[in-house]
């Protein structure tokens, strides 16, 4: 048996199964690890949640920003941007609902085998103990009764730092900026939701999430996705998958038992994002 995580897919599913094929998955013998954002600006999105769903406990995701993302727009919180998504096929799927009650059930952080798993990052003064149980906060708003007015209060940026003291939609939406939409942040741990570039275009006084000094996770290895720019970052103490297959580069899949890498060169695969 061997526990391999992948790189953000995006509806890349020609990509997903082509890396598959090289590793030779079998679901009856090995497990996925899965960073988030499996939908969006790819071709395939709707493809991609139902072979994810139809692996059942062989494979585990976190939810990324664009799943929520889909999220909201099928509960009427957001308006559909059009030009750069590529949802329809999932909102106009017969299954829809199922898949939808599905992704809302996936955990915002997995903390497994000596790992943490998340989309974006973790706040500097969070422990992987701490973020594990406020990301169960926002599991349990998102599979309750109350989801949809959850979702309707999810989008915005602010606050844009962790105090313990929040409560409510804030608090929630604190947790859910941080482990899916967060880059960089300053030491105290206050986050920045604009620049999305290499690390050195870092704001004046903000740095990479994982080069926060302090940071109480640093304790255990992160796996997680999201940041295209920064690449393929394979450390002691983290391990960044989303190698840009959306954008024609790499999709990437490190088997966690031994840390080897396997990739796919997107660029002959046709996965190249939608644009309307």
């Amino acid at each position: 048996m061997a526990t391999y995580a992948i790189g953000d897919v995006q509806g890349c599913f020609t990509a997903l199964t082509a890396l598959l094929d090289k590793i030779g998955f079998s679901a009856g013998r090995d497990r996925l690890w899965l960073v988030g954002d499996l939908v969006n600006r790819g071709p395939e999105s709707l493809e991609t949640l139902r072979f994810v769903r139809d692996l059942g406990p062989a494979a585990t995701t976190v939810l990324g920003n664009h799943d929520l993302y889909l999220l909201m727009v099928a509960h009427g919180a957001i308006r559909n941007r059009g030009k750069d998504d590529t949802l329809q096929a999932v909102l106009d799927a017969p299954d829809r609902d199922e898949l939808l009650a599905w992704l809302r059930t996936r955990p915002l952080m997995h903390v497994e085998q000596g790992y943490a798993m998340v989309h974006a990052g973790l706040l500097p003064a969070w422990t992987v103990a701490q973020a594990r149980a406020l990301a169960r906060e926002v599991e349990g708003a998102l599979a309750g009764p109350g989801h949809r007015d959850f979702l309707h209060h999810m989008w915005g940026s602010e606050p844009d730092a962790w105090c313990d003291e929040l409560e409510g939609y804030a608090r929630l939406r604190v947790i859910v900026n941080a482990m899916t939409r967060m880059r960089f942040c300053t030491a105290e741990g206050v986050m920045d939701f604009k620049v999305k570039g290499e690390v050195a275009k870092a704001p004046p006084g903000f740095l990479p999430w994982f080069e926060a000094p302090g940071r109480k996770s640093a304790d255990t290895p992160v796996v997680c996705g999201h940041w295209s720019a920064l690449g393929l970052k394979l450390e002691p103490t983290l391990l960044a998958l989303d190698t840009g297959c959306l954008w024609g580069r790499e999709l990437s899949a490190l088997r966690l038992e031994d840390r080897q890498l396997f990739q796919v060169d997107c660029s002959s695969l046709g996965q190249r994002p939608v644009v309307f």
